[in-house]
């Protein structure tokens, strides 16, 4: 399985489980603050319009956040490849450092630039 160790794929899936869990902890955060605003809480002109922006911003870190769930999913389907942890550009074997810290990561530094 293109030289990884065993060590190296736990402690990648592990790494992987931990930003997981993490970040389905903030998704929950962020759907519950963009809730949509109820026209009859008496909140003022100014405020609600500080909510509505801060919404946006909320909306804006929700779908970042689950774009980062799916690429990790997507992460922890392709250990189980054979190709797992090489370069979809050049072939090379991505550092086991680059995977652990962007375990999303398919290319190489060299290829990513």
């Amino acid at each position: 399985m293109s030289n990884w160790t065993i060590a190296e794929l736990e402690e990648f899936e592990r790494r992987v489980s931990t930003k997981l869990t993490t970040l389905d902890e903030r998704i929950e955060e962020y759907r519950e603050l963009t809730r949509p605003i109820p026209p009859e809480n008496a909140i003022g002109r100014v405020s609600r319009m500080d909510a509505i922006n801060n919404r946006s911003v909320n909306e804006a870190a929700l779908r970042t956040a689950e774009k980062q769930k799916t690429e990790l999913l997507r992460a922890l389907d392709r250990l189980r490849d054979d190709k797992f942890g090489l370069c979809h550009a050049c072939g090379e074997r991505i550092p086991i450092g680059r995977i652990l810290l962007v375990p999303a990561a398919t290319r190489c530094v060299k290829c990513a630039n």
